[in-house]
């Protein structure tokens, strides 16, 4: 295994370290996410939420996805930047954002989801895997 992800806000209130590798990478496409960016996707890596070691309190905001399922949107109250998300059908998983990455080079994306919402504007490595949605599993 390789070192801890780490992470956190900009101001430091809210940190993590992660002892595992992710289990899945991605852009996502989704609505949701452009409008959390600001742009045409959001970066992210998802890890089984055992073995998450998380200080600092979180902000909360629960939002419909794509998919029809709640995630929570986990932010800092005081500078305002997106740390991680949860699932509510899926509350084993933990996904953070890429650019709370202590090291954001660590960010290696393995697919691109919801590439059906996805912008001509919005150019991403095109050799990655494309899905329309979430793909299966």
């Amino acid at each position: 295994m390789s070192e801890a992800f780490t992470g956190g806000c900009a101001c430091g209130a809210i940190h993590y370290k992660i002892a595992a590798e992710p289990i899945f990478t991605n852009h996502c496409q989704c609505r949701d996410c452009q409008r959390k960016s600001g742009t045409g996707h959001g970066s992210y890596l998802t890890f089984m939420r055992e073995g998450v070691t998380l200080r600092g309190e979180a902000t909360h905001w629960d939002i419909i996805g794509d998919s029809g399922n709640v995630k929570t949107r986990a932010f800092c109250p005081t500078c305002g930047s997106p740390v991680y998300l949860t699932f509510a059908a899926r509350p084993e998983l933990f996904t953070i954002h890429a650019a709370s990455l202590d090291d954001p080079r660590r960010f290696t994306p393995q697919a691109v989801t919801y590439a059906v919402r996805g912008y001509d504007w919005d150019q991403l490595d095109p050799a990655l895997p494309k899905f329309d949605k979430m793909p299966p599993g």
